[in-house]
């Protein structure tokens, strides 16, 4: 009689359980928020699968990031910068895979959802035509190779190293510590100086102009320990002196030197006149002021008016 009562009482509880409870919960997942009707069909938008697009977004991103974290864990400093770009843009492409794959798999026909989209998606791309183009720019960087986190570049007048490349643009830091936001459609459109493309040393240069009568080679020779002495330049390839030009005022060299890090050249050539100035009161080297010699030719009635007034 017990057990009896036992199982009326187990098989209650089964029945609150899968028609109150079970039932409440498979109303709410199946509970229909935006309702897409497309022609014949009629896509539901419902929370169930609300939170099941939610959970897979969550699960790609914990993948992603373990899978980014032990990538870069093996490799050097220079590679995690070029991996980290390239993996920015692979994760977004992964995203949007992982998003069709859990609707389709919820039972929505992808096709159907995109051909009712259409026009959205038209009208959309018209208004949204620059952002697209700064998206095709920054998967091109990406592919070319023409940019890398690291490199120094000059971009209307201003220079940058570069410190972040996004999906939409790229952010570089300048020599006066202030972020330059690009987008990167201008790097396709625009003319762009890479100073580290091809290797990290660059060539950069001095000009000094000294007065006529100065002796040539004790200028060039001058300037060359000037900048032997600096430890900011390499010493190979070694600093060379050109003799540019018979200026109005003055005889005008140039000094062209080397350096590891362009981005820091100008307090290395700040450091460079410096000493080329102290070097040049040693060795009674004059830098001239800008000169010029005006004569004065009177003319005819300029002296019968003189001699009048006289």
């Amino acid at each position: 009689m017990q057990e009896q009562e036992n199982s009326e009482t187990t098989e209650a509880i089964k029945d609150v359980v899968q028609q109150d409870i079970w039932g409440a919960i498979v109303d709410i997942w199946n509970f229909v928020l935006i309702p897409i009707e497309t022609g014949e069909n009629t896509v539901k938008i419902t929370v169930g699968l609300i939170l099941l697009v939610i959970s897979a977004f969550v699960v790609t991103s914990i993948v992603l990031r373990l899978i980014r974290s032990f990538i870069t864990s093996k490799l050097a400093q220079g590679d995690k910068h070029k991996f980290i770009s390239v993996f920015k843009f692979i994760k977004y492409f992964v995203y949007l895979v992982v998003i069709l794959i859990t609707l389709s798999s919820a039972g929505i026909n992808i096709t159907i959802l995109l051909t009712a989209s259409a026009a959205l998606f038209v009208g959309i791309g018209l208004a949204l035509q620059e952002l697209f183009q700064d998206i095709i720019g920054g998967v091109f960087i990406i592919l070319d190779k023409s940019l890398l986190v690291g490199d120094v570049i000059e971009m209307e007048g201003r220079v940058g190293r570069v410190f972040e490349i996004k999906l939409r643009t790229t952010r570089a830091l300048t020599r006066d510590d202030k972020v330059m936001i690009i987008p990167n459609h201008k790097f396709i459109s625009d003319v762009i100086y890479n100073y580290t493309q091809n290797h990290a040393t660059t060539r950069e240069g001095v000009q000094v102009g000294v007065a006529y009568g100065s002796d040539t080679q004790k200028v060039k020779e001058t300037l060359l320990k000037c900048a032997l002495e600096n430890d900011s330049i390499v010493k190979s390839p070694e600093p060379f002196v050109l003799f540019d030009d018979f200026g109005e005022s003055s005889l005008v060299f140039s000094l062209h030197f080397y350096v590891t890090d362009s981005f820091v050249d100008p307090k290395i050539k700040s450091a460079l006149r410096f000493k080329i100035d102290e070097e040049f009161r040693k060795n009674n080297i004059t830098i001239p002021f800008p000169q010029r010699d005006v004569h004065f030719y009177p003319t005819q009635n300029l002296t019968q008016n003189l001699s009048k007034n006289e």
